[in-house]
């Protein structure tokens, strides 16, 4: 909140007092790259902090979290839901490897462009270049506050292209994020 004082003449002062809008901003995180992302990194993510750090951080009200469905990680979706992401679960098939593959860029894309009149910025969590077309239309249209990357030295060339300015890298909140 700030505070102005106006002359009104006289030595005389009014104070007006200006509040600042509070911002209503969406999040929408890649589950997949960002976990393997900060893993890669030597560290493990405090899911409960990380929610915590985009509601103060970037004012994100919404946070969706998005993650292929595989039936024996109930516990883990139920302990994300009680921290305050909503959850949008896709079904996983295996690959030719037998590797369980949930593919969930479309899913993003998606719920970011349904919900693009719900919100005042968008807040990326991915270092997938699969989602420079939506940086770029979000950045177009006033509509990115950031896309976080996991990890720079993994981060797509394109979804740097796109950001420009509006990129930060996790790797260095290492302190604020960590498991422990």
């Amino acid at each position: 909140m700030w505070i102005i004082w106006i002359c009104r003449g006289g030595g005389n002062f009014d104070k007006i007092r200006i509040v600042k809008k509070e911002e209503n901003n969406y999040a929408f995180i890649d589950g997949q790259n960002l976990n393997l992302g900060i893993r890669s990194l030597g560290w493990k993510m405090d899911f409960a902090r990380f929610r915590k750090y985009l509601a103060e951080k970037y004012s994100v009200i919404t946070a969706y979290y998005f993650i292929g469905y595989v039936p024996g990680n109930q516990p883990l979706y139920s302990t994300l839901q009680k921290m305050g992401y909503v959850l949008v679960l896709k079904p996983t098939i295996p690959d030719s490897d037998g590797n369980i593959k949930g593919n969930i860029d479309a899913d993003l894309v998606l719920q970011t462009m349904i919900d693009f009149p719900n919100y005042d910025k968008a807040v990326i969590v991915s270092s997938d270049g699969d989602f420079y077309s939506l940086v770029k239309h979000l950045y177009q249209n006033n509509k990115l506050r950031f896309v976080m990357s996991p990890y720079v030295k993994t981060c797509s060339t394109l979804l740097r292209k796109e950001a420009k300015e509006k990129i930060v890298f996790m790797d260095n909140l290492r302190k604020k994020l960590e498991y422990k």
